[in-house]
C-alpha cells in the first residue's frame, strides 16, 4: 500500500505555525479575493490549511460567511467559490501545526457565535498557558471542537465581550490572561482588530490600499495586493479599525528591552522581500553570510545556498570573502504538501525529489554550502552525499544560525533536546555526522547584529526564554 506523506518535503527544516490577514474596506468592496492573493503571499507560513471569513458591515449582525479546508490556498480555493463569498471586511489564515492535530477541524479562521454576536479569529503563534486556560473553560461548560490553542483565545475574547463595553476591550482582557506567542486578526461586526503579544514574537503590521486598511504578518503580501505600507503594530499594540480609521490601544505593552522577536523570522520563516519591524529581512541574511565568512572562512572555489533561505546568506559569504557566488542545485517547485512518501527499499528519498545537483557545477570544486539551520542533520547529511557524488572535491557547511540545544514553546517546532543533533555533541562530531569536511555556526552574539540591534528570543540556542517555559513540553497535549 502506498504511504500518503502528508508533511513537506523538508523533512528537516524548521516550521512556522501560521500566517494572517485581515481586511476592512470602507467603501464597501468585496474583500474575500483579496484576502485570497494576500494569503497565497503567506503560503510560506504553513501549507497544510487555510480559510477564508468575510461579513458585511452593512448586513445584519452576525451573518459570517467561511470556507476553509486542507491544502495550498490555490487547491482550496476557487474562483467560484470566491465570488460567492460577499462581505467588505474579513480574516483569512494559512496554517502549520505546532499544536494541534493537521485535520479540517482545526484550520482558521475560527468563526464563534455567541450572545453579543459573531467573532472570526486567525493566530499565528502558541501560547504556553493553553492547557490551564482551555481547562478553566472547560469547567465552565465550554464545549470545544478542535484541538488548538486558537479557540482557546476566541473563547476567552467572547467570555471578555459579555462584560466589556467593546470588542476591543474583550480582546484587552483575554491578553492579560495569555502567556506566549500570539499575533491576531479578529473580525467582529463592524470591526477589524489586529493584536500582538506584548513581547513581539511574531510579526503583525498594517498597509492601506485606496479606502481599505490591512492587518497581516508580512509586508510582502502588502506588495502582492497593491497596498502601501504604514507601519508594524508594535508588540503589545491592539489595533482597532472601524469606519472612522485606526484606533491604537497600548497599555499592554513592556518596555522595549524585555521584547523579544522570534530570531528565526529574520534567519528563515519570513519572506526576504519582507521588512519586520523596521529590518530588511534580505539584508538580514545578507549580513548573516558576511558574519559567517568573517567568523568561519575556509578556502573554496565556490558558495552555494541551500534553496531558498541559505541562497542570501550565500551571496552575503560570497561578497565577504570574496569566492565566487554560484548555483549548485535545482528545485523542484511544484511538488506539493502531499506526496507518496519513498519506501525504505528504494532509491529516491525526498530530498532528491525536490532538490537535485547541478553536475557541472560542482565537479572537482570546494564547495562552501551555506543553510539556515540543521535541526535533526538528516537532510543536512543527504544534501552533503549528493554533492559528493556530483564529484565535489570538498564540502564545507556553514549555518546562518547557531546550534540548537533546546525546544521552542513559542510556535516554532524545534522538537525535544534528544531529538536535535547539536544537543550533546561538539561541532566536530556533527561534522562527523552529516560527512562535511568542515562545519561552522553563527556565533550567538551575532544574532543582535543580524536584527540591527531588535531585543529577541534566542531560548532555542541558550535555554534562557523570555519568560517561564512551561515544566513540560505541551505541545500537541490536547491530543494526549
Amino acid at each position: 500500500m502506498q504511504e500518503i506523506y502528508e508533511q513537506n518535503i523538508e523533512i528537516d527544516k524548521l516550521r512556522e505555525e501560521c500566517g494572517v490577514f485581515g481586511i476592512y474596506d470602507f467603501d464597501g468592496n468585496d474583500v474575500a479575493s483579496t484576502i485570497y492573493y494576500g494569503l497565497f503571499a503567506l503560503q510560506h507560513r504553513g501549507q497544510e490549511s487555510c480559510g477564508i471569513a468575510v461579513s458585511d458591515t452593512r448586513g445584519p449582525k452576525g451573518q459570517v460567511q467561511s470556507y476553509k479546508g486542507m491544502g495550498l490556498v490555490q487547491e482550496v480555493f476557487t474562483e467560484g467559490g470566491l465570488s460567492g463569498m460577499k462581505g467588505d471586511i474579513g480574516v483569512g489564515h494559512v496554517r502549520y501545526s505546532t499544536a494541534g492535530a493537521s485535520t479540517r477541524e482545526n484550520a482558521q479562521p475560527l468563526v464563534l457565535n455567541y450572545i453579543k454576536g459573531t467573532l472570526a479569529l486567525a493566530h499565528n503563534g502558541n501560547l504556553i498557558n493553553a492547557p490551564e486556560l482551555r481547562e478553566e473553560l472547560s469547567y465552565g461548560g465550554a464545549i470545544f471542537q478542535t484541538t488548538i490553542d486558537s479557540e482557546v483565545i476566541a473563547y476567552h475574547i467572547a467570555r471578555e465581550r459579555v462584560t466589556a463595553a467593546t470588542a476591543e476591550e474583550a480582546v484587552a482582557g483575554a491578553m492579560k490572561k495569555l502567556k506566549g506567542a500570539y499575533s491576531l486578526v479578529v473580525m467582529s461586526p463592524r470591526k477589524l482588530m489586529g493584536a500582538r503579544d506584548p513581547y513581539g514574537f511574531k510579526p503583525l503590521c498594517i498597509g492601506k490600499r485606496d479606502n481599505a486598511y490591512i492587518l497581516v504578518s508580512e509586508s510582502c503580501a502588502l506588495d502582492t495586493i497593491g497596498a502601501e505600507f504604514v507601519r508594524d503594530v508594535l508588540p503589545g499594540e491592539i489595533v482597532t479599525i472601524t469606519g472612522d480609521g485606526i484606533h491604537s490601544d497600548t497599555r499592554m505593552c513592556i518596555p522595549k528591552e524585555k521584547q523579544a522577536r522570534c530570531i528565526f523570522e529574520y534567519i528563515y520563516f519570513a519572506r526576504p522581500d519582507s521588512c519586520i519591524d523596521g529590518v530588511n529581512v534580505y539584508q538580514s541574511r545578507i549580513m548573516a553570510g558576511r558574519f559567517l565568512a568573517m567568523d568561519s572562512p575556509v578556502e573554496a572555489d565556490l558558495v552555494v545556498g541551500v534553496p531558498e533561505s541559505g541562497n542570501a546568506a550565500a551571496l552575503g559569504y560570497s561578497l565577504q570573502s570574496g569566492v565566487p557566488y554560484g548555483t549548485a542545485f535545482v528545485k523542484n517547485g511544484y511538488v506539493g504538501r502531499t506526496f507518496i512518501k519513498p519506501k525504505q527499499s528504494s532509491r529516491e528519498s525526498s530530498v532528491r525529489v525536490k532538490l537535485n545537483v547541478l553536475k557541472d557545477a560542482v565537479k572537482d570544486k570546494r564547495i562552501i554550502m551555506i543553510d539556515d539551520s540543521i535541526v535533526r542533520g538528516t537532510t543536512s547529511d543527504r544534501i552533503v552525499s549528493m554533492l559528493k557524488e556530483a564529484g565535489a572535491a570538498e564540502v564545507h557547511v556553514r549555518v546562518s544560525s547557531p546550534p540548537f540545544l533546546w525546544p521552542c514553546y513559542f510556535g516554532t517546532d524545534v522538537p525535544a533536546r534528544e531529538q536535535l543533533i547539536a544537543y550533546e555533541r561538539t561541532v566536530e562530531e556533527v561534522r562527523e555526522m552529516i560527512g562535511a569536511d568542515s562545519l561552522g555556526y553563527l556565533k550567538l552574539e551575532r544574532l543582535e547584529e543580524m536584527a540591527d540591534g531588535l531585543p529577541i528570543c534566542k531560548g532555542c540556542f541558550t535555554g534562557k526564554y523570555p519568560m517561564e517555559p512551561p515544566k513540560e513540553d505541551i505541545r500537541g497535549s490536547y491530543e494526549k
